[in-house]
């Protein structure tokens, strides 16, 4: 049986992409799109939605006869430190109304992404390990360390199928940077093609764990494909593809565009990224679901370019 459904952050970095990579993957699965507002149109249903509304989600559901939820809403690491009474509540009443819609039957299986924020500064630098010390030093950390456990609850109390990863910093270019520490990688590709100087908010040998959106998107689905009965974690899989600092990465960027250039003026975020560890252990999630990465550093920086180059190119053209 084909399956129904419902992506709800539609229309913010990851979830803009997944609607394609579901269509593609699945192309026989009946997909609703749900957000506060459509940015996007494509060959889905779209919902206008308040996840915090747990009637109105209920609705929904309903509605399309959904059985299976991405809940993709939230508010990130930086934006969330300066609205945490926000960021709390839109993410962790949002996880709470899906998880409760699937105690009771309404819908069979939920993807719910955590992040690498969920570590801290006590969480080893290097390759960090799939079962440590948790102690995340902001609000966006903190929901999504309590996410991870709500979710283990769930499925231990009431047998529901809910699935995450901990995601790394992820780069992609469909869509513009969307508050997180690790979005300075996204906003650097940005002035390169246009030619223009880049402001880093952090130092420059800052190492952060990272990955390319198209192996972010493949995990994900993926996951979401393996055997039930492989799966050993119910908080969150760690998921890792290369790390690097904002010099590595300018780096990289110059052997394609020499004239670029980056300026250094760290902020409060980055205080936020030092939290977090270099690298990630994710031996588990290779384990349990063969997950592998396809892109390095170097095939990412390629491709990133090539994909804004042929924007430019289009609007020129236009």
């Amino acid at each position: 049986m084909a399956r129904r459904i419902l992506i709800i952050g539609s229309e913010g970095q990851i979830g803009s992409e997944l609607m394609w990579a579901i269509k593609k993957r699945w192309p026989d699965a009946l997909l609703v799109g749900a957000d506060l507002k459509q940015k996007q149109a494509g060959p889905w249903s779209f919902e206008h939605l308040d996840v915090r509304q747990a009637d109105a989600l209920q609705e929904c559901v309903l509605k399309h006869r959904i059985d299976t939820v991405f809940l993709l809403a939230a508010l990130l690491s930086a934006t969330g430190e300066a609205r945490p009474e926000e960021a709390w509540k839109l993410n962790m009443e949002s996880l709470l109304n899906v998880l409760n819609l699937a105690r009771d039957k309404y819908v069979r299986q939920i993807f719910w992404p955590s992040s690498i924020a969920v570590f801290g500064p006590e969480t080893p630098k290097q390759l960090a390990p799939q079962v440590t010390v948790c102690a995340p030093s902001t609000v966006y950390g903190i929901s999504k360390y309590a996410g991870e456990l709500w979710c283990r609850w769930y499925h231990e109390k009431y047998g529901v199928d809910v699935r995450s990863l901990r995601y790394p910093g992820l780069i992609g270019y469909n869509s513009k940077p969307g508050g997180g520490t690790t979005d300075y990688a996204v906003d650097i590709f940005y002035k390169a093609v246009a030619g223009e100087p880049f402001e880093c908010f952090l130092a420059p040998d800052t190492r952060l764990p990272m990955m390319f959106m198209p192996d972010a998107l493949r995990a994900t689905l993926e996951l979401m494909e393996a055997d039930e009965n492989r799966l050993t974690t119910r908080m969150a899989y760690n998921v890792a593809a290369f790390s690097f600092s904002p010099a590595e990465l300018a780096a990289q960027i110059k052997l394609y565009k020499p004239n670029f250039q980056i300026v250094y003026k760290p902020d409060h975020r980055q205080a936020i990224a030092q939290s977090w560890p270099e690298s990630i252990d994710d031996s588990l999630a290779r384990r349990d679901w063969s997950w592998c990465p396809e892109y390095t550093l170097e095939k990412m920086v390629r491709v990133m370019l090539q994909e804004l180059e042929k924007r430019v190119t289009s609007v020129t053209a236009g």
